[in-house]
This record gives C-alpha cells, sequence and structure tokens, in this order.
C-alpha cells in the first residue's frame, strides 16, 4: 500500500510542476467557450463537422475490421455497420443543418430517457438518504429535453452549440481550478 502511495505522491510531484499548462489550457477553453457562445451557429456547425469526422473514422474502423473477420455473416455485418457510419459521417458534412436537426432531436430524446431512468432509479431509493436529490436532477432533466423537443426544430441551429459552449467553459474553469490548487 506504501508503494502505490509513493507512486501516486510522484505523479502529483511530476504533475504540480506543470501547473501552468492546466491554467493555460483552462483559459484557452474559456476563450474558445465565450467564442462558441459568441456565434452559436457556427459552434453547432462545428459540433456537427466533429460528429461527422468521427461517424467517418468509426466507419472506416468497421470496415476495415470487417475484411479481417473469418465468416461472410460477420463480414457482412460489419462492412454494413461501417457503410452506414461512413454514409451518416458524410451526410453532416453534406448537409449539417438538417444532421443538427437530427442530433437535436436525438439529444432531446436521450435527455428524457435519461430523466425518466434517473426519476426510476430515485423512486427505487426512497428510503435511502438523498434520494430526492437524483429525483430533482431526474425532473431537471426531463423538463431540459422536452423544452429542447418543444423548440424543434428551429433550436437546431443554436443548442448543439449551447451546449459546446457551456462544456468549454466548464472545462476551462476546470482546469484553472486544477492548475491553481497544484501550485498550491
Amino acid at each position: 500500500m506504501s508503494l502505490q502511495g509513493n507512486t501516486l505522491g510522484d505523479a502529483i510531484g511530476r504533475t504540480r510542476d506543470k501547473w501552468g499548462w492546466f491554467v493555460a489550457l483552462g483559459v484557452l477553453l474559456l476563450i474558445f467557450g465565450g467564442i462558441a457562445f459568441g456565434n452559436l451557429f457556427i459552434a453547432t456547425v462545428a459540433s456537427v463537422y466533429v460528429v461527422g469526422w468521427l461517424m467517418l473514422m468509426a466507419g472506416a474502423i468497421e470496415i476495415i475490421h470487417a475484411f479481417g473477420v473469418k465468416t461472410w455473416g460477420r463480414f457482412f455485418y460489419w462492412l454494413l455497420s461501417g457503410l452506414l457510419y461512413a454514409v451518416a459521417g458524410f451526410f453532416a458534412f453534406d448537409n449539417p443543418l438538417l444532421a443538427s436537426a437530427v442530433l437535436t432531436l436525438l439529444l432531446a430524446i436521450a435527455l428524457v430517457a435519461s430523466g425518466l431512468l434517473r426519476a426510476w432509479v430515485a423512486y427505487n431509493h426512497r428510503p435511502e438518504q438523498g434520494w430526492g436529490w437524483l429525483l430533482a436532477a431526474a425532473i431537471i432533466t426531463i423538463l431540459l429535453g422536452l423544452v429542447i423537443a418543444m423548440g424543434w426544430p428551429v433550436n437546431s441551429l443554436w443548442v448543439l452549440g449551447m451546449f459546446l459552449a457551456i462544456d468549454l467553459i466548464f472545462q476551462g474553469w476546470s482546469f484553472i481550478a486544477i492548475g491553481l490548487a497544484l501550485k498550491r
């Protein structure tokens, strides 16, 4: 146990020397978050392009993997799966506005489903202390999903960009806090 503790202490010590890099990255992420908030439409298109690239890469990997499997059934499964990913990736680049509408609707559905699941978990943990916080988070998540769904498809022009901007800002503040904590 002391060996593991020393290893962790050594890692923290080496990381502590790099505290300035954490702060610099945090400031950079804050700047990018502010830029994203300044133009939510461009941030939405950028997020669609990132998803498109990820789908293209996943499609290419699955197509390559298809040629490594030993049975025809699995070959066609992986090939078809890879082709569908690649087509979806190309679709995101070809028509990012339509892709943002689809992704925004999927986000709304995912938030409602996630909120319902959290509410169910909270309901099943009623006797335990703190279950009300889980229920409150569930209700907020469901409401957020419903608000996005009710504004769809018009809000598809800015919702993904707003989520990206908020994430960049929170990540920026987190890295700054970690860097300043390491400095102390």
